[in-house]
């Protein structure tokens, strides 16, 4: 089959729009909106990062302007979504549970050799939740041997928890202060959910299917990312037969040498709203960093892994999308205990804003205090004085009430 030949420009449409950043409630409002997206995501990552809103709170509040984060907790409480760690830790569709199996498997077979005082701990601790019911960490005492040697040197009882949540024999829900509490499947999986470990085959081309609905188009590094903790799958395999029956169309796009490819009812003439977005670093349209790169020419990294002498832009510098293009990133923080959101840098890249843009942005970042649970706001730097001084005199100007003067 003759690949379809795409702009940059119409492959970034189409990527922004699998992403659910088209335009505003793209996916509708309310809580049945956040089910929709990570329904049609596939999956949303976690992460407890808390400079500004944890990640996957800032993913949805980016698509549903009407977003409350009880939100999540209620949908997994009602069996709609359920937390597991499959390429990375994220929320994800309890219709699809069956396909964390293989990864599961993975874990359970593959994992670390477990000495008699880990399996004896583990089957004391599954005995206890089957008998009293759901627990946590602080459930036990502190059983540790020897001293910390550092910030991932867990507990014993906490290595055990985790290794059951891995192998799939528990199941996590959170509390209100976001720890984690195991429970077992039984308790936490609808009695109507598939529970059929899929075949290889099922599993690659579920993979193929849901990486293409998320990220619009992808290339095989991308699939293989998103499947890699199962070794040996048939993701190539089965990419290159669907390829051959037209269950998936071979793209290419200008500038870029690797074979892309989409899903057959993939519209690739696309309007955008023009809409502006501030985004978390772990979005999905963020996590590829490379992508960032090929399609957007936007060269990005989350610098809170970097030394600080060698930050750029700060330390939890967030991605600023406007249209289809990246027009700045912003280093911020949460003062939550004054109730003001501290932006440290705001970095333009290298693209002229009109009048238009500027107040999306402005707007944007009123929406974004709000978010965080702030009133007021402190602008501290910019590479672009002009573009600050107009956003500090919206601020200032309009009827936004507390600011605090730097």
């Amino acid at each position: 089959m003759e690949p379809i030949v795409l702009t940059k420009l119409q492959a970034r449409k189409i990527i922004i729009e699998a992403a659910g950043l088209a335009r505003k409630a793209q996916f509708g409002t309310g809580i049945e909106a956040v089910y929709r997206l990570i329904d049609h995501l596939g999956f949303v990552q976690l992460d407890t990062n808390y400079v500004v809103e944890r990640a996957h709170h800032h993913v949805m509040a980016a698509r549903v302007p009407d977003y409350q984060t009880e939100w999540l907790t209620e949908l997994c409480e009602d069996g709609r979504i359920y937390e597991y760690f499959s390429s990375d830790a994220g929320y994800l569709p309890m219709r699809d549970f069956r396909f964390s199996f293989p990864v599961k498997q993975v874990f359970e077979t593959q994992g670390k050799p477990l000495s008699k005082p880990e399996h004896n701990l583990m089957k004391q601790i599954m005995d206890q939740v089957e008998r009293e019911g759901p627990v946590m960490v602080g459930d036990f005492e502190n059983d540790r041997f020897e001293a910390s040697t550092g910030w991932w040197d867990w507990r014993p009882a906490k290595v055990a928890l985790e290794r059951l949540y891995l192998e799939g024999k528990l199941m996590i829900s959170r509390s209100k202060t976001f720890q984690k509490v195991y429970d077992l499947p039984l308790n936490l999986v609808p009695e109507d959910i598939d529970l059929n470990m899929p075949t290889a085959e099922e599993y690659a081309r579920f993979m193929i299917c849901q990486t293409l609905g998320a990220l619009g188009i992808a290339s095989l590094k991308e699939m293989n990312w998103r499947s890699r903790r199962v070794k040996g799958n048939l993701i190539k395999k089965e990419l290159e037969k669907m390829a051959q029956s037209a269950e998936v169309k071979m793209v290419m796009v200008e500038g870029l040498k690797a074979p892309l490819y989409m899903l057959p009812d993939q519209e690739t003439n696309i309007e955008l709203a023009e809409e502006v977005f501030i985004l978390s670093p772990f979005d999905i349209l963020n996590v590829f960093r490379y992508r960032l790169k090929d399609f957007f020419n936007f060269d990005y990294q989350i610098e809170c892994f970097v030394p600080a002498p060698k930050r750029l832009y700060g330390y939890f510098s967030l991605p600023v999308l406007a249209g289809e293009t990246f027009i700045a990133r912003m280093d911020a923080k949460a003062d939550r205990k004054q109730k003001t959101l501290i932006v440290h840098n705001i970095h333009f890249e290298a693209v002229e804003l009109d009048q238009i843009t500027m107040e999306k942005f402005i707007e944007a970042l009123k929406v974004f205090v709000r978010f965080n649970q702030c009133q007021d706001i402190i602008f501290k730097r910019s590479n672009n004085e002009t573009y600050l001084q107009a956003i500090r005199k919206s601020f200032f100007e309009s009827a936004w009430s507390g600011i605090l003067p730097l």
